[in-house]
């Protein structure tokens, strides 16, 4: 019987398939559903930066408007200790997880500054959380700020969240560093427990007959997976941080790539919406398989076998093989002309 466990984040799993942040996890009988499937951990859907400071600022607002009209009126206006925000129902949402799974209940926030919101983290964790994945989702649109100077605020946020809380933060990331392995050793040096690759950014689309700017978003595919097996084949042997695969994964294949190039856990959305919860159960069937018919007997024993630094040859996850895999492809032209 093959040993499908491992070990992210401080935890041992009962296999690497985590489900990750969607509208999946935001639903307790879909999270129930997951789990009898044989899933090995949730991450909850994010808690915004922004609906923190927005419902605060709201909060305080209503609570200061009308203060000095007649007595009778402040009857209207909520109480402290009853006001039930958004960000409050987030960390019930937590409790309730908890209280139904047995899997580890990782919670994701999703935010790019330092402030007062932090504070949530210590909260999250209060509430009963496993380890928390931090979203950094941000994109610079002045040319007056600096890449040094988006970094060091990454990094700021990274210490300040895992100053305050006792459990392991993993922090989900962008591919879009100058220099990623350097990046990694300086968020190992801040604190983070581990590194999820990579994050997918939302990308607008112009709606031509309406002309709005619309929101689009494409489930992953696993041509998605290669950008992520490279730069965990690379990070592998470079940084004692846990490494996880998130984009691209939706077959056992995927998942063996991921475990051979070094990563300790994969998270999925995209193939458990396109194809429901359940799917989990296939999946681990399908990876049991095909270990047996290749005499793995763990997943542990496969994990970064296939790294930069094990693999016959290194050039291969580099620009030295840029070269030989354009001058490879063979162009067939059709063979009906193109017609005006």
């Amino acid at each position: 019987m093959v040993d499908l466990s491992t070990r992210y984040l401080g935890m041992r799993l009962k296999n690497p398939l985590i489900a990750s942040s969607s509208p999946l996890t935001e639903d307790l009988d879909t999270l129930r559903r997951l789990e009898e499937a044989g899933i090995a951990a949730v991450v909850l859907p994010s808690l915004f930066e922004e609906q923190i400071t927005r419902e605060s600022e709201m909060l305080d607002y209503g609570l200061s408007y009308g203060e000095e009209s007649f007595a009778e009126a402040l009857r209207y206006f909520p109480d402290l200790q009853d006001y039930n925000m958004g960000p409050q129902g987030y960390l019930e949402h937590i409790r309730r997880a908890k209280a139904a799974l047995s899997v580890p209940v990782i919670a994701s926030l999703n935010g790019v500054t330092t402030g007062g919101w932090i504070r949530y983290a210590r909260w999250i964790e209060e509430a009963g959380a496993d380890a928390l994945e931090l979203n950094l989702y941000y994109l610079p649109t002045s040319p007056e700020e600096t890449s040094q100077a988006v970094e060091e605020s990454y990094l700021q946020l990274v210490r300040d969240v895992v100053a305050s809380v006792r459990i392991p933060v993993a922090l989900k990331l962008s591919p879009y560093f100058s220099s990623l392995p350097h990046m990694a050793k300086r968020f190992e040096e801040a604190g983070a427990s581990a590194l999820v690759l990579f994050n997918r950014f939302y990308q607008p689309d112009i709606d031509l007959e309406t002309l709005e700017v619309i929101p689009n978003l494409v489930l992953s595919t696993s041509h998605e997976l290669r950008e992520r097996l490279r730069w965990v084949a690379i990070l592998y042997p470079q940084v004692r941080l846990d490494l996880a695969i998130t984009g691209g994964i939706h077959t056992a294949e995927d998942v063996l790539k991921a475990m051979m190039v070094g990563a300790k856990a994969v998270t999925m959305a995209s193939a458990l919406l396109r194809h429901g919860p359940e799917y989990v159960r296939q999946l681990l069937e399908d990876i049991r398989r095909w270990m047996e018919e290749h005499e793995y007997v763990s997943i542990e024993q496969m994990q970064g076998s296939m790294c930069r630094q094990r693999v016959a040859n290194p050039a291969a996850y580099e620009r030295a093989n840029y070269m030989r895999v354009l001058s490879s492809f063979e162009w067939q032209p059709s063979r009906k002309p193109h017609r005006q």
